[in-house]
């Protein structure tokens, strides 16, 4: 087993791209343990064939035409008009302007790359440092993964058992949580005077007006996906389809901000999208399997017997392993790893499975702003232009916040299954 760890970690650390360091490291278990190796490929096959799965494309194509269909300056009034009365009010805006775009997106890196094109070039007229501004929309960010519609709970979803709909839910106040830690950060800044006045918005402007009105027409996006889940008028493959359709018929028809070149270069990107995910997902298993073949499972169990009695001090070791994997890998690779080898001694010790759920998400999540290989931070730098060291010192108040959500999300089940139990009883 150390050997596959030591060749996976060393295939990436050389520039393997991820996929494949992981399905090369799983073929070595595969063949270390004596298996013949025609059955890597029925594992690679297998490892995609779930019905959950059929979900992913049809998510990633709405945040595609949703995002070329002039989503981000909707939202970005939106925010700007709710926080034009605050110190640090831009900062704000950059925090709500993140939790709605989650919503629409899903995903942190598109999160950063289009919001951060905006306000790092934004808020320094205002006063603000460019450091800041990217700082911000780094720690910001991840709440994308976090809040529904979300294909990271998606794929939580196919290797833990746990339903969509649960995970959609769970995902909102943990999602809320987070953009509240960051929040707190700037309020404290805006107290001390460290921040500036943003500029007034004109509320009785025209165009300001048809902004906010297109923008709340966009944030309907989610409660259309999750309320008929929630009612149980779809699965979360149909709303997905559903998804397409609603957000095709914004950009297109109520925006006229998409043509038909646009459409097409949305699909093209959604199918590669969707390609690298499936790719990774398959290889992944392969890992997986390899690891189980190993005796990982066994050691896992094993090691779980001390935590009997404590759930909140294996939450906040299963919290560490993540924050530690997450330095290091794909979040969506860390979960098809190691969540399949996880949930049984969850299970075993009483603790609440979205509750599990939520914090290997969130620690994750939180491993995207975090070096050696924090994919946030690379695009941040490259959007916004700005260096790694300076950027790490003004994250670090955020990442601080950030983690004490954590250990809020560790020590407080409610947070993560009061709107599951309340929305969709079982």
């Amino acid at each position: 087993m150390i050997q596959v760890a030591i060749a996976g970690l060393g295939l990436l650390l050389i520039g393997v791209p991820v996929a494949f360091a992981l399905g090369l490291a799983g073929m070595l278990g595969v063949w270390v343990f004596g298996i013949p190796m025609n059955v890597v490929v029925t594992r690679l096959f297998t490892g995609v064939d779930s019905f959950i799965f059929l979900a992913v494309p049809f998510y990633i194509l709405a945040a595609e035409i949703m995002s070329q269909g002039g989503i981000t300056a909707r939202l970005i009034s939106i925010a700007s008009a709710a926080t034009s009365w605050l110190r640090g009010g831009t900062a704000f805006a950059n925090i709500g302007s993140s939790v709605m775009f989650a919503g629409i997106s899903g995903s942190a890196v598109a999160d950063a790359a289009a919001l951060g094109r905006v306000f790092i070039e934004e808020m320094p007229k205002e006063g603000y440092t460019k450091n800041y501004a990217a700082a911000v929309t780094v720690a910001s960010s991840i709440i994308g993964p976090i809040i529904p519609p979300s294909g990271l709970a998606i794929i939580m979803a196919a290797v833990s058992g746990i339903s969509v709909i649960d995970l959609f839910l769970a995902g909102v106040v943990p999602g809320l949580l987070l953009g509240g830690a960051c929040a707190a950060v700037v309020a404290i800044d805006a107290i001390r005077g460290k921040l500036p006045r943003p500029r007034k918005l004109d509320l009785g402007d025209a165009s300001v007006v048809r902004m906010l009105i297109e923008g709340l027409a966009v944030m309907t996006l989610p409660f259309v996906i999750v309320g008929g889940m929630v009612v149980g008028a779809y699965t979360a493959t149909e709303g997905g389809g559903i998804a397409v359709a609603y957000a095709t018929f914004l950009a297109v028809v109520v925006f006229r901000a998409l043509d038909l070149k646009g459409l097409w270069r949305a699909f093209l990107k959604a199918a590669r999208i969707s390609a690298t995910i499936y790719l990774l997902v398959a290889a992944a298993t392969i890992l997986s399997y390899a690891l189980n073949l190993l005796g990982i499972s066994s050691w896992v169990g094993e090691a779980a017997v001390l935590f009997e009695g404590q759930p909140v001090l294996f939450l906040f070791a299963i919290a560490l392993l993540m924050l530690i994997l997450g330095t290091f890998l794909d979040i969506g690779a860390a979960i098809l790893i190691f969540v399949p080898i996880l949930m049984p001694a969850v299970y075993k010790l009483g603790v609440d499975p979205l509750q599990a759920s939520m914090v290997v998400m969130l620690t994750l999540a939180i491993g995207l702003i975090t070096p050696p290989v924090g994919v946030v931070l690379y695009v941040v730098m490259r959007v916004g232009k700005v260096r790694m060291l300076p950027l790490l010192k003004a994250v670090m108040p955020f990442l601080i916040a950030e983690l004490c959500a954590v250990a809020i999300l560790c020590l407080v089940p409610e947070f993560s299954n009061w709107l599951p139990a309340l929305l969709n009883p079982r």
